[in-house]
């Protein structure tokens, strides 16, 4: 989507939402290994963003021991996701199982907060940690995406400052309008920038 014959295509489309794997492809268009990890948190009824900021404060910390760098983006929806810079040597279902080792082990530790499966029943007051977002076949909407509800949110990269506040407080953290996004990223620049170098 690099012209805006492309993007008018999509528009024309009625394409608002962009859901994408986490892996690229080669010049010939073959699939590549993943280059980065998704940790999608999905609040249940009863649950919202201040959850999920905690939830991610415990991924970052415990991500933090393997040496990866996480950047945090409001889904523009209900959730959060987390993303981490891969080197491209693991495949899909590698990074699958350690998403799913990673949601087992944080559920291990606060089972009031965290569910690693996917029943629905057990997510009231709690945040399900979906690690399957990583399987091959899989895509997650993709930061900077419009949202395709009534309200014009968009799924926004966030600072660490604003999720450690969210974590504090209801109300100190909440889905952005595509407005907003614009004006942070004139503001603050690409917050993911260091995603894509990574």
């Amino acid at each position: 989507m690099g012209d805006l014959a492309a993007l008018t295509y999509l528009v024309n489309l009625n394409s608002i939402e962009f859901h994408v794997p986490q892996w690229t492809v080669d010049d010939d268009g073959a699939p590549q290994n993943p280059n980065r990890l998704v940790v999608d948190l999905d609040p249940g009824p009863g649950a919202g963003l201040r959850e999920c900021s905690q939830v991610a404060l415990l991924v970052r910390e415990r991500l933090g021991t393997l040496g990866l760098e996480l950047y945090p983006v409001t889904s523009g929806s209900k959730g959060m996701q987390l993303y981490a810079g891969l080197g491209g040597d693991l495949t899909s279902d590698q990074v699958r199982d350690l998403a799913q080792q990673l949601a087992q082990e944080l559920t291990k530790k606060h089972p009031d907060l965290i569910l690693w499966k996917m029943t629905k029943s057990l997510r009231p007051g709690k945040v399900f940690l979906d690690w399957s977002q990583n399987v091959a076949a899989k895509t997650t909407v993709a930061p900077y995406s419009m949202r395709g509800r009534e309200t014009p949110t968009c799924a926004a990269p966030r600072t660490w400052a604003e999720v450690e506040a969210g974590a504090q407080s209801p109300d100190a953290l909440r889905q952005l309008m595509f407005d907003e996004v614009l004006e942070r990223l004139d503001r603050d620049g690409d917050l993911l920038e260091g995603l894509l170098s990574a």
